[in-house]
């Protein structure tokens, strides 16, 4: 599944995935903007694997009790499985192609 990418201005954060949107900030290097998009194409790919909507659900979930466990935003925000997972391989620009269904399952300990 391809994703489209929409340069923003703006954006309120680096980037953001929405199925099957991939939405980035207009102002950042060519470096930060090709790790970013993988690191969107992740979220894109655990989004379809659990059929979008359950996705978002999961995920607010997940939020929800780092944030009560961590009282924190940050540790919270980077405490999510599927950020874990998205983080974990955003350098490696063929990990995608190698990925499992359901990796990020690995990231719920």
């Amino acid at each position: 599944m391809k994703a489209f990418i929409i340069p923003v201005s703006n954006l309120w954060v680096s980037g953001i995935a929405l199925f099957p949107f991939i939405f980035i900030e207009k102002q950042i290097s060519k470096h930060q903007k090709t790790v970013l998009i993988n690191h969107e194409r992740i979220h894109i790919r655990q989004q379809i694997e659990l059929l979008v909507l359950p996705f978002y659900f999961f995920y607010l979930i997940n939020y929800l009790y780092n944030f009560f466990k961590y009282r924190n935003h940050q540790k919270a925000y980077l405490a999510i499985v599927f950020e874990k997972e998205a983080y974990h391989h955003q350098t490696d620009l063929s990990y995608l192609n190698a990925r499992k269904t359901g990796a990020w399952i690995k990231y719920l300990r």
